[in-house]
């Protein structure tokens, strides 16, 4: 008899390769029956040692489908010891991700008649860290990001100019691999950053938000949400904190949380010269 899992992979998307760097990099696309002109891209980025096919199984889909966006799972990149990772300006490997995604996102966007002023990274975990080094690192190309179960790397915190990016965050304050409390382990440039609410008001600061307000989750009490507003051109920063929760995805509705939350941005505004 077919594993669940075997049932569920027959049911995932197609391979299709970008060379990059001479590089052949694999990718996922969902594309929605039904998709409006100059629709939003997202990207959605898989955790350390994870696996862009099985990443596809997340949820996304299905908000693509109803919200109208093209959702993209791309395929990290191995490290020496073979474990696959996007380089979230880390000593593990030279692998250019930022460029990458990046080249990406502008061949989507070209074939698929994509909104270029609405790309956004997310991912889980190290596809979270790699989304907060693309805001920082290509804030022209990324307009909002969402971390689940991720944060900022060393370098990434300390490198990172004042963009102003919206930020979607969703933390476990049982997580003993990515701690709230800022207490990774800086080896290999993955800790370094502060506790998670520096990191949000960090963002808050710099996009110019001035009001906070509390976010009502149906969640039988367990998720605290605090939402950053009034913030300089709507770059919006959003925070869950769920109560109890490791390093795991959430039992309730992230996926439509981050969804919204993205798909709810204005565009950006030009800068002046």
């Amino acid at each position: 008899m077919l594993s669940l899992l075997m049932l569920m992979l027959m049911g995932c998307l197609p391979k299709q390769t970008l060379h990059h760097n001479n590089l052949e990099r694999d990718y996922f696309v969902h594309v929605p029956k039904e998709l409006p002109a100059d629709a939003p891209l997202v990207f959605f980025l898989h955790g350390y040692k994870g696996n862009a096919r099985i990443y596809s199984l997340v949820g996304m889909k299905k908000q693509a489908d109803e919200l109208g966006f093209v959702v993209a799972f791309p395929q990290g990149t191995e490290t020496s010891e073979g474990k696959t990772y996007w380089n979230a300006q880390l000593t593990i490997g030279d692998t250019d991700d930022i460029g990458y995604l990046s080249e990406l996102a502008a061949h989507l966007q070209g074939e698929l008649g994509l909104d270029p002023t609405r790309t956004y990274a997310t991912g889980i975990s190290n596809g979270g860290f790699m989304s907060y080094t693309l805001a920082c690192q290509a804030p022209e190309v990324f307009h909002g990001v969402g971390s689940v179960i991720g944060t900022m790397s060393g370098e990434t915190w300390q490198t990172c100019p004042e963009a102003s990016v919206p930020i979607f965050q969703l933390s476990g304050t049982e997580d003993d691999v990515v701690p709230i409390d800022g207490s990774m382990d800086p080896e290999n440039g993955w800790g370094g950053a502060p506790e998670m609410t520096s990191v949000i008001e960090r963002w808050a600061k710099v996009n110019g938000c001035t009001e906070t307000v509390s976010v009502d989750v149906d969640d039988q009490g367990a998720t605290t949400g605090t939402r950053h507003t009034g913030c300089e051109s709507g770059a919006e920063v959003l925070y869950f904190e769920v109560d109890g929760m490791g390093h795991e995805l959430p039992k309730w509705g992230w996926q439509a949380e981050l969804s919204r939350f993205l798909m709810t941005l204005p565009a950006p505004q030009p800068a002046n010269d």
